[in-house]
């Protein structure tokens, strides 16, 4: 089992990522609903695509675009469609 938290709270578990680059990307229902805000945040790669981000808040705190995205992959990087993967603090493991 894969857990995701921060801010002493625990945002996704999963024992269904997938990992790319070191990053574990969690199922979208893994993740709780409650602790994403819509960012308008966009960043390219050459080979996954176009990544949208959410910000995090939990327990008051915000993390700004601290989860991000692919919702239209390209084909090379299918495998994470519909998943969300983390950083800027976040603890995964």
């Amino acid at each position: 089992m894969v857990e995701a938290q921060w801010n002493g709270s625990l945002i996704a578990s999963s024992d269904n990522t997938v990992v790319v680059e070191g990053n574990h990307y969690f199922p979208a229902e893994a993740v709780d609903p409650a602790v994403l805000r819509p960012s308008s945040t966009t960043t390219a790669c050459p080979w996954k695509g176009t990544a949208h981000y959410y910000s995090l808040v939990v327990n008051g705190s915000e993390n700004r675009d601290a989860a991000w995205y692919y919702p239209d992959p390209k084909p090379k990087a299918e495998n994470i469609r519909d998943r969300i993967a983390f950083w800027k603090g976040v603890t995964v493991g």
